[in-house]
């Protein structure tokens, strides 16, 4: 590398981007493109630093160490942008290159990169393999605190509060010791987001909010539980799930709401249905419905007709009703992005029988709220929970020149 390049390098790595920019302004060589593409993504401007590593890229050989960075590079800036479409493929064969050519760290770097996507796709068991592929390998300490992140992502969505935590404490001491104000801001961010109310406990006639340890331990018991939060109902390690069902959801809820006691008809049409004056039309509903529910739940529970009404025999212990800390339609709406999954906004206005235009006001106001993140454009465009930690909001990127 010559001597300008050798400069641009030394005041990109000490922070003076707009020096190195200006000291490779005029060069159009790979080198130079790929410095000017992460000096662009770190000062925000993505889509220019997408298309100057994509060049860069070009004009590297088809194997070298230095096209797998630009590759490995780019695919950050897309995961970071939230486009989801960006060609995994590519960052497989970069992370392989990088590997076979002895750059262990930026090959570690590919592999966190990779799991980050699995986790915001809802791949749980792949996002965790890729992170076993790292093995016993020493990392940075940026990669140690970007890999706990994704951990601690993997351990929230599997509800596991306590080894969550684990890999945040492990997160904030890498992220302090790599000196990233961002990094360190993102491991604060996801401690506190932890530290808040996962859910609304009913139970014994009260209602009180219960952070993601209590969730954990509630499901660990025998206890018939039934989560409104994730269209769920679970005893120990049976689980039924009614995702996309928010009648049978919502009649559940009224169900396990009046236990030990037996749920009145009218209370059900009115809750179930928005049924004000209830006909046999509403009626006959009402006995299908049940009659659904009832074949669901057999492995949990059972559900007897009584004289005025319908009532929840669970086949062990005690009923507790879990419900998101948000009340109605937004309620219903994270209710249904909390599996993961990508949805489309017409998808979630089918399944809650509402309006699209209705749903996407929703979703606008969740995602102003952080609760949710958007991911593609235009048709492509889907929703999900914010899944902070695992979400990069600060870019690492590699040395690619």
């Amino acid at each position: 590398m010559d001597s300008i390049l050798n400069s641009a390098a030394l005041a990109l790595s000490g922070g003076d981007i707009l020096g190195a920019l200006n000291r490779i302004a005029l060069r159009d060589d790979p080198d130079a493109l790929a410095m000017r593409g992460i000096a662009m993504a770190q000062l925000g401007e993505l889509p220019r630093a997408r298309e100057l590593l994509r060049s860069a890229a070009k004009k590297f050989g088809p194997e070298s160490v230095a096209r797998a960075r630009c590759v490995l590079a780019e695919a950050e800036i897309a995961l970071v942008s939230r486009d989801l479409t960006w060609p995994a493929e590519s960052l497989e064969a970069a992370g392989r290159t990088l590997l076979q050519r002895g750059d262990i760290l930026n090959a570690a770097h590919a592999s966190i990169i990779a799991a980050r996507r699995h986790l915001i796709l809802g791949h749980l068991d792949l996002a965790k393999a890729r992170l076993a592929d790292l093995g016993t390998r020493s990392l940075s300490p940026a990669l140690s605190a970007s890999k706990d992140l994704v951990l601690a992502g993997i351990e929230i969505r599997r509800l596991h509060a306590s080894t969550a935590r684990s890999a945040l404490a492990r997160a904030e001491h890498a992220a302090h010791l790599s000196g990233i104000a961002a990094l360190m801001g993102e491991v604060a961010e996801a401690q506190r987001s932890l530290a808040e109310p996962a859910a609304l406990l009913h139970h014994s006639g009260s209602t009180r909010p219960i952070a993601l340890d209590g969730v954990e331990r509630l499901l660990a018991s025998d206890m018939l539980v039934v989560d409104a939060s994730r269209n769920t109902l679970r005893s120990g390690a049976t689980i039924v799930s009614l995702a996309s069902r928010p009648i049978l959801m919502s009649l559940a809820v009224g169900l396990a709401e009046a236990w030990p006691g037996a749920a009145a008809r009218e209370t059900l049409l009115s809750q179930v249905f928005g049924a004000r004056h209830a006909d046999e039309s509403h009626r006959t509903r009402l006995r299908v419905e049940v009659a659904r529910l009832r074949k669901l739940l057999a492995p949990l529970a059972k559900i007897s007709a009584t004289h005025k009404g319908f009532r929840l025999v669970p086949m062990l212990g005690d009923v507790a009703v879990l419900t998101h800390p948000m009340r109605g339609q937004d309620a219903q709406v994270m209710a249904l992005l909390a599996d993961g999954e990508l949805w489309a906004s017409s998808a979630l206005a089918m399944v809650l029988g509402l309006s699209t235009r209705s749903v996407q006001r929703s979703l606008q106001a969740l995602q102003e709220a952080g609760k949710i993140q958007s991911l593609g454009r235009a048709r492509s465009l889907r929703w999900t929970v914010l899944t902070a930690p695992g979400f990069p909001m600060s870019l690492l990127l590699p040395g690619v020149v």
